[in-house]
């Protein structure tokens, strides 16, 4: 009988062990996927025009409290997404059109800093006009969890994930197939040769800004029904998404897409094996980290001209 009651407390153990392994991996993925997003924005704008965006977390945030008020207006569920994306496209592209462009042929450290004042203006038109609290925004296919061997996992996080797939597969054949993208990747790669065969690099800089925006507010959005959203939650989300574009290597799309997933994986299972204290102190130990014994990030090059 003891042999039996010890093989059957092993197994439970084993079950349980399995069961909290899975649980930390849908929350390390859900989240991941997330910063993927925002690291993807931050690869674009980069990519296009040597300027770090600091205000990609104000995108983000911009997209859960859109939806969040035009919800709580009570337009429909998709509509209010649409919308709310369709905003932070718009924030976007208002920031090249009267703060970055205006700022034409100053140094990228200037461009850097209009961005760091635009988010905190961006944050506090939110907070004037939507207040401090909390919004929530309801879960695109309800709340029920789905059992998976012993953990759980909400079907938002299904959204997440999927949605994340689609929009970088989007992506791909977007810059891979269309006029429009590879005139972005032509940018991207040498600015003075595409003008020189006629690209409209202001308009490819202009289109670059709304696209990273659309993909923060989307962020923004898919994430909101599981932690909820405030004026301030892009400072945090904004900061760990740059965390992971310099894991997978400023500038490298791929490499943001494996950042903010490793990054999301680090902090579930530190928080889960660890405490819950370290949660986002990871973020910036990434960042220390990377800076420090990998400039380049794991996809990047040894060395980055324009940093």
């Amino acid at each position: 009988m003891r042999r039996g009651g010890a093989r059957c407390g092993r197994a439970e153990s084993g079950n349980a062990n399995v069961a909290e392994l899975l649980q930390f991996l849908f929350s390390g993925l859900t989240v991941g996927a997330t910063y993927a997003l925002v690291a993807l924005g931050f690869a674009i704008i980069y990519n296009a025009s040597g300027v770090i965006n600091f205000a990609q977390g104000e995108f983000v945030m911009a997209g859960g409290m859109a939806s969040a008020f035009l919800v709580a207006a009570g337009v429909p569920l998709p509509l209010a997404v649409a919308i709310a994306v369709a905003v932070g496209g718009a924030l976007g592209l208002a920031l090249e059109k009267l703060a970055i462009e205006p700022a034409r042929g100053a140094p990228v450290v200037t461009l850097i800093i209009i961005t760091i004042g635009a988010s905190i203006a961006i944050r506090g038109v939110a907070q004037l006009l939507l207040g401090k609290q909390f919004h929530t925004v309801p879960p695109f296919s309800g709340d029920q969890p789905i059992p998976i061997a012993g953990a759980t996992l909400l079907p938002q996080s299904l959204w997440v994930m999927g949605a994340s797939v689609v929009i970088v597969l989007a992506l791909g054949r977007f810059f891979g197939h269309t006029l429009l993208g590879k005139a972005m990747l032509a940018t991207a790669n040498n600015r003075n040769a595409a003008q020189l065969v006629g690209i409209n690099v202001r308009l490819i800089l202009l289109l670059s800004f709304g696209l990273s925006a659309l993909l923060g507010a989307m962020a923004g959005v898919l994430i909101s029904p599981i932690t909820l959203t405030s004026f301030d939650v892009g400072i945090m989300l904004g900061l760990k998404g740059f965390a992971a574009a310099m894991l997978g290597g400023l500038g490298n799309g791929a490499g943001a897409i494996a950042g903010g997933l490793l990054l999301g994986l680090a902090e579930a299972f530190g928080a889960g094996y660890l405490s819950s204290a370290y949660k986002d102190v990871i973020a910036f130990v990434v960042i220390l980290v990377v800076l420090v014994f990998l400039p380049g990030g794991l996809f990047g090059k040894a060395s980055a001209e324009r940093v």
